[in-house]
Formats: C-alpha cells, sequence, structure tokens
C-alpha cells in the first residue's frame, strides 16, 4: 500500500527513485479526482499505473508530466520538482522524459522520420544528417527503420504506436510515459508492443510509466503497479500483479485482476507486495 504519512518531502529524493509524488492531488476546479497520492517510481522499472475507468488514470499521468497544475502536491523528477520549476529549470526537466499519447499522435502531414526528427530539430543544434541518423536509429528501435518514408496513414494502427514510441525517445530520455499503449489494437498487435516495451526496458534501461488496464498487457510488462479507485479517490494497491492477483485481501483488487486471469500465463511467484 501507499504511504500515506503526513510528512511531507522537502529534499531530493533517494537515488533509488526516479520519480517521487508527494501528497499529490488532482482535480478540476472544485472537482477532486484523486486526493492525497505518495509513491515511487524506482529507475530502470516498468511502473504501470491502473484501475477501472474513470478513475482517473490518464489524469494522474497528465499532472505527472506537468500538462496539469495539481492544487496541491509534488511530483519529483530526478530530484527537480515539476510542478514549482518554471523557466529553465522546467524545460531541463521536460527533456528528461518522454511520451506517447493515447492515439500516438504522429503528424499526418510528416512520414515517420520527420515525426522522430521534430523534437531533434526544435531542441537541439545537431546537423540535419546527425538529426536523420538519431531519428533513424530510434525507429530501428521499434523495427520501424524500412517505414521511414512511409506517411503515419499509410501504416497500421501498432505500428503507428511504435512510431510514437519511436518519437519520444528522440531525445534520449531517462523516462517514457506511455498513455493506454495498447488501446484499440488486436491481442496480437497489443502483444507485439509489449514486446518492444520490455526490449527497450531491457537494453537502453529506460524507466516506463504506463497507463493501461489492459490485463495481459500488465502480467507481461509491469514490474510493479499502482491501482487507483475512483470512489476512494486514491491508491487501494500497489506491488507485483501476480501477487495482487493471488494475494491481495481487497475483494475489488482480486477481482480486477482475476476477471480475465485465463489471459495471465506468468507464473505465479509469490513475493512481499512491495518489492
Amino acid at each position: 500500500m501507499a504511504d500515506l504519512s503526513n510528512e511531507t518531502q522537502t529534499t531530493t529524493p533517494d537515488g533509488a527513485d526516479i520519480i517521487q509524488v508527494n501528497h499529490l492531488t488532482v482535480g478540476y476546479g472544485s472537482n477532486i479526482v484523486l486526493k492525497d497520492l505518495n509513491f515511487s517510481v524506482k529507475r530502470g522499472e516498468i511502473f504501470v499505473i491502473l484501475g477501472g475507468s474513470g478513475c482517473g488514470k490518464s489524469s494522474l499521468l497528465k499532472n505527472m508530466i506537468g500538462l496539469y497544475d495539481p492544487p496541491t502536491g509534488q511530483v519529483f523528477i530526478e530530484g527537480k520538482d515539476i510542478v514549482t520549476a518554471d523557466g529553465a529549470e522546467r524545460q531541463e526537466i521536460l527533456t528528461r522524459f518522454g511520451v506517447m499519447y493515447q492515439q500516438g499522435a504522429l503528424f499526418g502531414s510528416m512520414n515517420l522520420l520527420e515525426n522522430v526528427r521534430l523534437f531533434l530539430e526544435e531542441y537541439t543544434d545537431l546537423t540535419p544528417d546527425e538529426m536523420s541518423l538519431i531519428a533513424r536509429c530510434k525507429l530501428d528501435l521499434v523495427g520501424l527503420l524500412p517505414f521511414e518514408s512511409f506517411m503515419p496513414s499509410e501504416i497500421s494502427g501498432g505500428m503507428q504506436k511504435r512510431a510514437a514510441i519511436a518519437r519520444a525517445m528522440a531525445l534520449d530520455p531517462d523516462i517514457l510515459f506511455l498513455d493506454e499503449p495498447s488501446a484499440g489494437l488486436d491481442p496480437i498487435t497489443s502483444a507485439e508492443l509489449d514486446q518492444t516495451i520490455l526490449s527497450i526496458s531491457r537494453n537502453l534501461g529506460i524507466t516506463f510509466v504506463v497507463v493501461t488496464h489492459e490485463l495481459p498487457s500488465i502480467f507481461t510488462i509491469a514490474d510493479r503497479v499502482i491501482m487507483l479507485d475512483k470512489d476512494s479517490k486514491g491508491i487501494i494497491a500497489e506491488g507485483k500483479p501476480q501477487w495482487l492477483r493471488d494475494h491481495s485481501d481487497i475483494p475489488l483488487v482480486r477481482q480486477f485482476f482475476n476477471r480475465g486471469a485465463h489471459a495471465a500465463t506468468v507464473p505465479t511467484t509469490p513475493s512481499s507486495p512491495a518489492h
């Protein structure tokens, strides 16, 4: 379970934690979606935010990446609070992570190489040849180098998601945030995307924060999860998905993880829920 203590952290988080969320409230005006969230993400892990529809998963992610200002709380990314940072400090934090939005958000008027090059053109002083070389390397990492000249409309939905991941990696971020990466994909394509995520995590050591409710993906990629609850507006479970599925004493958590248990073929490995 998440730490619900009232002690506010004002110093840099421990080196093992690449992200630290402290007493975060997520809301829009007087509408509070989530309140007093406390959790951390460890460097190099694949961390999944899950829960039922309308529980605030995507809203939490948008607060973590600085799209919205939370009513209260702190979000430390590599020791710097994105909530209070501004100017050059905020821009420096933003370059430390990449984001893949739910629909991929590729620019339809640009081919894949141009889409990936876009951030390099905006944030670096590299030569055109250097930018193209880096962009091709990112496309190669997701298996799309042969399609560099294709327009987004000419490739499948799964390929668009992989191209969006390549673009999110353009500036060599330490963290990738993925919002519902499997949304709209068939099971085979979704499984292929999961393997892409695992390959990038293992080979490059990038930290992933993934919003999803797809059980097969959760059991395939997640090192650790938090489960949000719409009614309590908070975190009701935290740990390894297999442990929570088999050992949680919270009925709602067991119901969530066992609704498609037949699809989860990963062997059960009992362990502490928090590690």
